[in-house]
């Protein structure tokens, strides 16, 4: 992407990041997301990291944005400074196009040049380690309870200051004040409506599934409504043949494939409209 700008943020960019990572987020763990109200929280939080946080733009528009926030590990009485990220969010129709990856490779370089230890994150396992990311087991790291896992990861950027560095790691407390229904409710006044979905197969999207709804269907051809996007589809070949066949309305997931056919892999049943 030639037009892709990454920079800092503006006050004049808070609404439109806002709406984008709501976009990013919706439905994915669960129905609707919080993460557009962790933006707004992160950006008042003493916690805030401005100096390395950005931007993307394309073409006039924002269409990406990456969070950072001090953070700690800790073990007995002693505290170790590092700093995570997250939100990271690009706009759903543009996602899986290099714009997670440029705002990731940038503030890598940034967090470096100022002087940072570390970064510890809990993302998705199989994306972060093409930056250099690791399993914390190898650090001697573990979640706030003590436990490790695949999405628990590090990045050493002073070898010599992280090799010190074991214990719990502590997010920053902003991360906890999202779950308030209430403002939730007064934060969705204030961008467009979308329709809530909650279906049995729980975390939707890892980096190619996506959800949508089957908006026409002709013969064996179909096109699968994704926000904005109309994308054309057929039945997967793991699609289970004795199962209903897809009909408009259904909500279904898909394997986006932007170079061809997108594969639809199963209907989804919304728990939301029994």
């Amino acid at each position: 992407m030639t037009n892709l700008v990454i920079r800092r943020e503006t006050p004049a960019d808070f609404k439109a990041v806002e709406h984008l990572t709501m976009r990013a987020f919706w439905n994915i763990h669960g129905p609707g997301c919080d993460e557009h109200l962790l933006v707004r929280k992160i950006r008042q939080s003493q916690d805030y990291l401005p100096n390395i946080s950005r931007v993307a733009e394309l073409n006039g528009k924002v269409v990406g944005a990456i969070y950072y926030t001090k953070a700690k590990v800790v073990e007995d009485k002693t505290e170790y400074d590092v700093i995570t990220f997250g939100p990271l969010a690009v706009e759903p129709t543009l996602q899986n196009s290099g714009i997670g990856k440029a705002l990731i490779d940038k503030t890598i370089k940034l967090a470096k040049e100022a002087g940072y230890s570390g970064i510890v994150i809990t993302g998705e396992p199989t994306y972060y380690p093409k930056f250099g990311f690791m399993t914390c087991d190898r650090f001697g790291i573990t979640d706030a309870e003590g436990k490790n896992y695949d999405a628990l990861m590090c990045l050493p950027l002073n070898k010599e200051l992280f090799n010190s560095v074991h214990g719990k790691f502590l997010e920053s407390p902003v991360f906890e004040e999202c779950d308030n229904d209430e403002e939730l409710k007064q934060l969705a006044a204030e961008f467009p409506v979308y329709r809530k979905v909650k279906i049995k197969d729980g975390f939707l999207m890892l980096l190619d599934k996506r959800l949508g709804v089957i908006e026409a269907v002709g013969g064996d051809d179909y096109y699968v409504k994704f926000w904005e996007l109309s994308i054309p589809a057929k039945l997967s070949k793991d699609f289970n043949k004795h199962s209903v066949r897809p009909k408009v309305g259904d909500d279904v997931l898909f394997l986006w494939k932007k170079d061809g056919i997108s594969e639809i892999t199963s209907v989804c049943k919304n728990m939301l409209e029994d």
